[in-house]
């Protein structure tokens, strides 16, 4: 007897891949449906910070606390700066030469920083923060603090198809963050994908636990701090050929807790689609409220206290429970019961 042949189980396996195909294909045509420099500015901004919590949640998910994120952002960013401009390096080859600055420089003060691990981790990555800030601010060959300016962008390129692609607007500088931002995601999957990634599960569950099963913590710790630090460093990069200028007060710890906000806001279960998601929120919806900086702050503030209250896994844990809710519709049929519920109490308020 023949089976029948169930169409829904064929269409199952296809639905991430085509999603994943729509939401690139949508990405790629954004700045052809949206004539706006302003709003693509605003999405490579996203991406760029996306990126940079990205990082974070990798060293949190080794169990560290980085507090030193925008400091390896600007090591990249001055490194770049410096090669271009003090050693007369093209802009491209400064791309490899920055990240690989960065990546050293994380291996060995790593080294010193992951040995004491726990609390004196936290202390020591927020002192490299700040010393950081402090040198760029205080050798003439990194500019002062009035840092350097007037750094040529990118090299017009040639492409098939394409013909040259110069870096005067801001649509080329889109894509090439687009390249980035997918060259990150496949560098990182395959980090957690690896046995690095169950070796960071691992460690951060039980340090204690890891070590009996024979995983070097000091190990793969270096090695998500090293890889982390090395992709802030190459953010640094895009971030010099995009602005054309490096101030110190850019990399200052204040940018570090934007960036676990960002982290935090999206959900830290979702490496990659979290990060995304609290950046839209936290950086595009206070720019578009930027005609009333009196309401921004306010917006920030409000959003936190939500966040803490309603939505301690942040934004991503809505899916989760849309998924457990059986697709959704008794999910809306909850948030109504719970809207009529609030409505007396409100009106006695």
């Amino acid at each position: 007897m023949k089976k029948k042949w169930d169409c829904r189980r064929m269409r199952i396996p296809l639905k991430k891949p085509i999603g994943l195909l729509a939401l690139l294909l949508f990405v790629l045509a954004l700045p052809l449906l949206v004539n706006s420099p302003y709003f693509v500015h605003l999405m490579i901004m996203v991406a760029m910070n996306s990126v940079l919590a990205m990082t974070f949640i990798m060293l949190l998910r080794a169990g560290l606390l980085n507090l030193s994120v925008a400091a390896f952002w600007g090591i990249g960013a001055y490194a770049s700066a410096v090669l271009v401009m003090k050693l007369g390096f093209s802009v491209w080859l400064a791309l490899p030469a920055s990240t690989a600055i960065t990546g050293i420089l994380a291996f060995l003060v790593g080294i010193i920083l992951i040995r004491s691990g726990g609390f004196g981790f936290v202390m020591l990555s927020a002192l490299v923060g700040m010393v950081t800030v402090l040198v760029f601010g205080t050798f003439d060959v990194f500019g002062g603090y009035v840092g350097i300016a007037n750094i040529p962008p990118p090299e017009p390129i040639i492409l098939p198809f394409f013909g040259k692609v110069a870096f005067a607007s801001k649509v080329p500088y889109y894509y090439l963050m687009v390249l980035l931002f997918m060259l990150v995601v496949a560098v990182f999957s395959a980090f957690y994908a690896a046995w690095s990634g169950r070796a960071w599960r691992a460690i951060d569950l039980s340090p204690p636990l890891a070590m009996t099963l024979g995983i070097d913590i000091f190990r793969y710790r270096l090695l998500a701090f090293v890889v982390g630090s090395a992709t802030a460093g190459l953010m640094g990069w895009f971030y010099v050929g995009y602005f054309g200028a490096v101030l110190p007060s850019t990399f200052d710890m204040f940018k570090t807790f934007n960036i676990q906000i960002y982290a935090i806001l999206g959900g830290l279960g979702s490496a990659f689609l979290g990060p995304v998601v609290g950046t839209f929120v936290m950086t595009a919806v206070p720019e578009f409220l930027r005609i009333a900086k009196d309401i921004e702050p306010i917006y920030t503030g409000f959003l936190l206290i939500v966040l803490v209250l309603f939505f301690p896994e942040g934004l991503m844990s809505l899916s989760a429970y849309w998924r457990r809710s059986e697709g959704g519709p008794e999910g809306i049929a909850r948030i109504g019961r719970w809207a009529k519920a609030l409505l007396p109490v409100s009106k006695k308020v």
